[in-house]
């Protein structure tokens, strides 16, 4: 018969707090974000008129948290990585948000392999941003100029609100919420998905359109699967320490 072990009313006092302890850290854990835009209005704007709408408790992106830049492709990833390691902050994400504009195919390829290469994800859009925007109202498969996506916008946008006096601008304020208010968010990220699913292997710049603006946006609004993701990852990291510290 085994033998019963009684343990000191101390330890199991000390044990609880150490379990409450955890408990407590578990429930305010919260998210760092660090977003840099290639342009300095249009997406510094949109996201920062996002974060009203994100769960305070779980998420922090202070405004200087949201940069915008006004680089190119190329160096938006290395003002990224000087950028983030000028902070003390550690931040649990880090995005670079940039179009393909008038890069080469190799200047935006070796973009994203280079942020992905510094663990920074990468918000890319081809053509740009707005597609994003158009995908609120409407699935579009077939590549668009830059200069359609204004006109695009502006009729959606007046025919879902009724109206003939919206003319959509770039770094205008507000979009967001006349997103909001006569889009689908919900829908947008679906077809996202349904872009980014439809093309394969490395060649980022032939994708168009594409977006993968709906990625970060999805780690936004829904933090809890990033922290769960992050706890996994660093509980497989403190596995492979044990196993290889020797016995």
């Amino acid at each position: 018969m085994a033998r019963k072990v009684k343990i000191n009313s101390s330890f199991k006092e000390r044990f609880a707090r150490i379990e409450k302890s955890k408990e407590v850290e578990t429930k305010e854990r919260r998210l760092y974000f660090l977003i840099v835009c290639e342009g300095t209005k249009t997406e510094p704007n949109y996201f920062k008129e996002l974060k009203k709408d994100l769960p305070k408790e779980s998420v922090v992106i202070s405004d200087m948290h949201v940069k915008g830049t006004g680089r190119n492709t190329e160096s938006l990833v290395d003002f990224t990585i000087k950028y983030r390691d000028s902070f003390s902050q550690k931040f649990d994400r880090v995005w670079a948000v940039f179009d393909r504009d008038s890069f080469s195919e190799k200047q935006f390829n070796t973009s994203i392999a280079k942020a992905s290469y510094q663990n920074i994800n990468s918000a890319w859009s081809n053509e740009a941003f707005e597609l994003w925007f158009i995908l609120h109202f409407q699935f579009v498969n077939h590549a668009m100029p830059r200069e359609d996506f204004k006109a695009f916008i502006t009729r959606e946008i007046n025919r879902k609100s009724k109206s003939k006096g919206y003319v959509y601008e770039k770094n205008q304020l507000g979009t967001y919420k006349i997103l909001q208010s006569l889009g689908n968010q919900d829908q947008a990220i679906k077809w996202a998905k349904q872009l980014h699913n439809t093309f394969e292997g490395s060649k980022f710049a032939s994708r168009n359109p594409c977006t993968l603006v709906y990625m970060l946006i999805e780690e936004l609004l829904y933090p809890e699967k990033v922290l769960k993701k992050l706890e996994e990852e660093e509980k497989e990291e403190e596995q492979v320490v044990v196993d290889t510290v020797p016995s």
